[in-house]
């Protein structure tokens, strides 16, 4: 029945009063109207009235209106309408409480029925509004009255960062403490006021220190789960720069602009101005403007031109992405060429805006934009003095990829980083640069020698912890780009490994998935078209066939692919890369550890023979997947992060992942054992003990490395020569009186003579043998070998490294060093021969060049954005 619908009216003395034993109104009375006293048909009076009460309180009145009724009602003389024909469960005592008793918030509302009880009447949503405006207000004095005025001088007072070694002793204190000095307002140059105002707050002089819009901005952005926005004003930024807190919070962002109110109230602009210029970051570790003036310019801040302000006032934005020097260590985008265009758009627009707001004459601006003001290069500061740097810088990128610490927080010091370095092995990597530099290159005499660098890194298999690496001369040199830690350089053929993985896991095309054997064989004949697996051929942009070639023009015939491994031949790894797809070969690079984004973009022929450009903290960390038997960490230099005494959270050890399965990853063990044992690099036999790792020389011989590892140690060497100027790589022809150098030679040394040092009184664990894996599948086209007559004596062909004419046509078999290497993991005797110089880099078939061959170096992040190893570590952006 409908909550609305009345009841009958009750028959004289039958009510619900009679039926409760209670008197109804006497039978000779008549009943009120309706309309006089408030009721309809039946009563709806006190249930207690005696028979003569009609009305309130008894006294028999009868009401003139509606509106008395209800006021009676309300006093207690009668019941509220709808008491009685409510639905069972809406009478008096529901959602009512006490007769005459009225609620402090009638909510759900008294009366009403339906979904008209939810809907509440204005005077309460007026009042709650009331209500919040009004606890705002409070919550705003109060808050007002209990922040304070920040001082300049208080932020002014940074620490050290203090590195420690693996074993925890100090390695190095340095920071920012000595590289900030405050200026009186006076001694800021006008052209630097004007520079900040026309470029962040045209309205300083004028607004209350707070950008209402743009906090909204920035609440509604933290409220979506983004990070906080711009458009604070030089009040506000003044404030941040010396709050300590830098939380992105709402509670931090209320109190910033408590206290930017009352800075805006309380003091005078000048002050502002003079807190806020000297407070700010500029880059380089320098805070406030003298110490930027002195680091950019060399000069005192009073001494600076309008056009070097505006240089300065651009720094401002965002130091990592406007220093002309570049931050790619940091950023892979931030490059010296990147941060250069963006420096002068931004100088360029900043003195724009000064003229347009009259703060430069049309003499003065004309002055101020004829020419672009480059600042000095960097510096080095103190401590900051041979591998130190580099391994400041590697641990700092570490720091800044796994937190939340800003750049500008980590340069005012106090933090502790304790590192995975290890001091003997960085002398020793240091030591055997030096000594091969030494005694093979003569820059003082021979132009071919100048301007070659070395980059190395030694990891720790399944641990992943960096203890040696080699970034290059020196801070104090001028040699501010970490080797160790750069991409632009291609790794040649040290790339190969992968391929073979890959065939070994995935197969290829022909064997319809199935993983093949490294004693597949491939042709290896120099000059070969690439067969696509439609059975097509590979093309150049004049549609003309793409050939592929090897470094030397002998006839190998068709080999085994760990023959082909062994001397370093280019087209069997082209036309098995092409065979179990170019994607699968990327896979398995970057299972190993190898960021993408340092791989080549285009996956044409070409990809299979290493024009990627990978970090040597990242080739060494990726090999180190192969000595752990398939078990890949990210690569990690920092154990522990402390402030205040407090260890920070984020810096826990990368954990251990099987990436391959164990029988692949040990076979590529055995076939590169196998290139030291007899192949291009041999010279790393001089190590005495067992070890695996492979040769790369890249096209042009721009670049020549060499990767290697024992259970114990993973090390990667990369040499190359590069343009002080524009950092584009050169040629290596010549270099060292070689006609070119490979990366079997002084690579080899270099890595030879420092694990020589690191592994000293280290056993000798060897490998896990290799067990047979996979089917062997020979490249299509191949010939099939004729089946030997069991009477014959005639001895097997073998894959010497002087072949006779019909090997180029006819399929050997393995020599006993293959199979027993395979089977047995004994030595064998594979030999050497002219098809070894790791092959280098053929052009591409493509209609792009490919990535890494002759372009400029840069550094790479993980993710973003990392550099490859300090804090790119992974996608970290390695480390």
């Amino acid at each position: 029945m409908s909550e609305h619908r009345r009841k009958p009216p009750q028959p004289q003395g039958g009510g619900r009063a009679a039926r409760r034993g209670q008197p109804g109104p006497p039978s000779g009375r008549p009943a009120a109207p309706r309309g006089t006293n408030g009721a309809s048909d039946h009563s709806y009076g006190s249930h207690s009235q005696g028979p003569d009460s009609y009305g309130s309180g008894g006294d028999g009145r009868e009401y003139g209106s509606r509106a008395e009724a209800r006021r009676a009602a309300q006093r207690g003389g009668g019941r509220r309408r709808g008491a009685d024909n409510a639905p069972s469960g809406r009478g008096r005592g529901h959602d009512q409480g006490p007769p005459g008793k009225p609620r402090f918030i009638d909510y759900p509302r008294v009366g009403k029925y339906g979904w008209h009880r939810w809907v509440p009447s204005w005077r309460l949503v007026t009042g709650l509004g009331l209500g919040f405006v009004g606890s705002l207000v409070v919550m705003a004095g109060v808050g007002y009255a209990l922040v304070g005025i920040p001082n300049e001088n208080a932020a002014a007072e940074s620490q050290n960062n203090v590195y420690y070694w693996g074993d925890g002793t100090q390695m190095v204190a340095t920071g920012t403490g000595v590289n900030r000095q405050n200026l009186t307002i006076d001694k800021i140059p006008k052209a630097m006021q004007y520079a900040v105002i026309s470029a962040e707050n045209k309205s300083f002089y004028q607004d209350s220190g707070v950008d209402p819009m743009g906090i909204a901005r920035a609440l509604a952005n933290m409220a979506r789960g983004g990070q906080t926005q711009g458009g604070s004003t030089i009040t506000q930024q003044f404030v941040k720069n010396t709050y300590l807190s830098q939380d992105q919070t709402l509670t931090r962002k209320f109190t910033e602009m408590f206290i930017s109110l009352k800075v805006g109230t309380k003091l005078d602009k000048n002050d502002i101005m003079r807190g806020y210029l000297n407070t700010s970051y500029y880059g380089r570790g320098a805070y406030g403007i003298q110490a930027a003036a002195q680091t950019y310019y060399g000069k005192d801040a009073e001494d600076l031109t309008p056009s070097q302000c505006a240089v300065l006032a651009a720094l401002l934005k965002g130091p990592t992405y406007y220093d002309p020097a570049g931050n790619a260590d940091l950023d892979k985008t931030a490059t010296e060429e990147a941060n250069t265009a963006r420096s002068q758009g931004r100088w360029r627009w900043i003195l724009g805006e000064m003229h347009k707001d009259k703060h430069l004459t049309d003499a003065d601006y004309q002055q101020a934009i004829s020419k672009y003001p480059t600042p000095q290069g960097r510096k080095a500061t103190r401590g900051m003095n041979g591998q130190v740097s580099y391994m400041v810088d590697t641990a700092k990128k570490y720091v800044l990829n796994h937190s939340a610490i800003t750049e500008a927080q980590f340069d005012k010091g106090g933090y502790q980083i304790y590192t995975t370095f290890q001091k003997a092995k960085v002398d020793a990597l240091s030591a055997a640069v030096k000594k091969i530099q030494k005694s093979r290159l003569k820059p003082e005499t021979e132009d071919k020698d100048k301007y070659v660098q070395f980059g190395a890194a030694s990891v720790v298999p399944n641990d992943g912890a960096i203890v040696a690496l080699y970034g290059g001369d020196g801070y104090e040199n001028g040699h501010f780009t970490n080797n160790a830690d750069t991409s632009g350089v291609p790794v040649g053929s040290t790339w190969k490994p992968y391929v073979l993985a890959a065939a070994m896991q995935d197969g290829t095309y022909n064997s319809n998935g199935e993983g093949i054997s490294p004693l597949s064989k491939y042709n290896g004949n120099d000059h070969l078209k690439v067969r696509r697996p439609d059975g097509s051929y590979y093309l150049n942009k004049d549609n003309s066939f793409f050939f592929q070639a090897n470094e030397s023009n002998h006839p190998w015939g068709y080999i085994t692919l760990r023959k082909a491994m062994e001397q370093s031949i280019n087209t069997p790894f082209v036309q098995l890369g092409v065979d179990v797809g170019m994607s699968k070969v990327r896979d398995m690079a970057r299972s190993t550890g190898i960021l993408e984004g340092s791989m080549a973009k285009d996956l044409n022929p070409s990809f299979a023979i290493g024009t990627s450009t990978p970090s040597a903290i990242r080739m060494a960390d990726s090999y180190a997947t192969f000595a752990a038997s398939g078990k890949q960490v990210d690569p990690y230099s920092v154990t522990m992060v402390k402030k205040d005494g407090q260890e920070l959270p984020g810096f826990t050890k990368p954990k251990s992942k099987q990436v391959m399965d164990s029988s692949i990853a040990n076979n590529v063990t055995d076939v590169l054992e196998n290139v030291i044992q007899n192949g291009t690099g041999t010279n790393a036999k001089a190590l005495g003990r067992t070890a695996a790792g492979k040769t790369g020389t890249t096209d042009e011989n721009k670049s020549a490395w060499f990767v290697g590892y024992t259970q114990q140690l993973s090390t990667s060497v990369a040499m190359f020569r590069e343009n002080p100027k524009d950092h584009r790589l050169l040629s290596m022809n010549g270099t060292a009186g070689k006609d070119s150098i490979h990366g079997g030679d002084i690579p080899t040394s270099v890595w030879t003579e420092y694990m020589l040092a690191a592994l000293k009184g280290k056993n000798d664990p060897g490998f896990p043998d290799a067990i047979k894996i996979g089917k062997i599948h020979n490249e299509v086209g191949a010939p099939t070998p004729t089946p030997k007559p069991s009477i014959t004596a005639t001895p097997t062909p073998t894959e010497s490294s002087s072949p006779s004419p019909s090997e180029s046509t006819t399929s050997p078999s393995p020599t006993e060093s293959e199979t027993c290497r395979f089977f047995c993991n004994g030595n064998g005797n594979g030999g050497t021969g002219p098809g070894g110089a790791d092959g280098g880099i053929s052009s591409s078939p493509t209609d792009s060049t490919s990535p890494g061959t002759g372009g400029v170096r840069g550094n790479s992040n993980a993710g973003t954005n990392a550099g490859d190893d300090g804090g790119l570590f992974g996608g970290q952006a390695s480390q």
